[in-house]
């Protein structure tokens, strides 16, 4: 692997893309981020107005060799358009399959997606990871237009030579994560006492860093053509090990109380919040060895050290 190839990133502004454009940035990586809104960095920045305009993107992407797509839609927690699954659609489809077809027009070799475990679904029976190759069944508008692109550039790759790589990550932390793992680091560091000191079920994450690595060996990595793979830092944790594991990283005990799994799902339940239960009490686990078998890649980072990092460097 080396640093010929030319790369254009979508999504530098993104969480996935702002760590993704310093790292390639520090490794000497000939690239081009493009934005919808006009910044300024220490890397070339080009701002264009649509990434679905496909004549403006076949001139943006002439020359390069490699397109790392991390722009999309994410979860919207109160939607204010009147069709959000025609939405999700439009962006995190539509416009994914138009940059695509940009990037054969301009004679691009690499298409890499980032797309989202949430293809797969939202849970899995404990010590039964998702696989790579397993039956695809998105439960949200989300998870729907991230395989529907999926199967878009596929179908592409296979009428024009194009190769596509498919990266599927769980939940992404690091420094400045927002929503939920930034409330969780709040919730810590105030120190109260949770009832979630008895949850024995299994979670895969992803630190930033492991998943920037990965994208970086998918760059040029000759196996990863036409390929998908979970990502994951290759240690899974139960939520208690999770609370545990932020309140070390903060420097604070914590003060988890072991309540039965059961009784908060019940709890939950009568209030209406069975979709938090879920993802406090389920399992979702992901099987990384197909990245380690065909690429040689191992996660660089561990998740100790991944949550010392993020709480290091979030300003929550």
């Amino acid at each position: 692997m080396g640093l010929e190839s030319r790369v254009v990133l979508t999504g530098a502004n993104g969480f996935v893309g702002r760590h993704l454009a310093d790292t390639l940035m520090f490794r000497g990586f000939d690239f081009l981020a493009l934005s919808r809104v006009s910044c300024t960095a220490d890397y070339p920045i080009l701002t264009i107005e649509s990434l679905g305009n496909v004549d403006a993107m076949k001139a943006a992407l002439s020359g390069y060799s490699v397109v790392i797509h991390t722009a999309a839609r994410a979860h919207v927690m109160q939607d204010s358009v009147s069709d959000p699954i025609a939405e999700y659609r439009r962006v995190n489809t539509q416009i994914t399959l138009d940059l695509a077809k940009a990037a054969v027009a301009a004679g691009v070799r690499r298409f890499i997606f980032i797309s989202s475990i949430k293809v797969h679904g939202e849970a899995t029976a404990l010590g039964s990871p998702y696989r790579a190759s397993d039956t695809l069944m998105p439960d949200d508008p989300y998870g729907m237009s991230k395989l529907e692109a999926e199967q878009g550039l596929m179908k592409l790759a296979g009428e024009t030579g194009l190769e596509v790589v498919i990266i599927r990550p769980p939940l992404v932390y690091g420094p400045g994560v927002k929503g939920n793992f930034a409330s969780l680091i709040k919730l810590m560091s105030k120190g109260l006492p949770l009832p979630l000191g008895a949850i024995d079920n299994k979670r895969s994450l992803v630190g930033i860093d492991n998943l920037v690595d990965l994208i970086i060996r998918c760059i040029d990595h000759p196996a990863a053509a036409n390929q998908v793979f979970l990502a994951g830092d290759g240690e899974d944790l139960s939520t208690t090990e999770l609370l545990r594991g932020v309140a070390e990283a903060i420097g604070r005990p914590a003060h988890l109380i072991p309540v039965p799994a059961a009784l908060l799902s019940l709890g939950a339940t009568l209030l209406g919040k069975r979709a938090v239960a879920q993802r406090l009490l389920g399992s979702l686990q992901v099987d990384i060895s197909k990245a380690r078998e065909l690429l040689g890649w191992e996660p660089p980072v561990s998740v100790k050290e991944g949550l010392r990092r993020c709480v290091r460097d979030s300003s929550v």
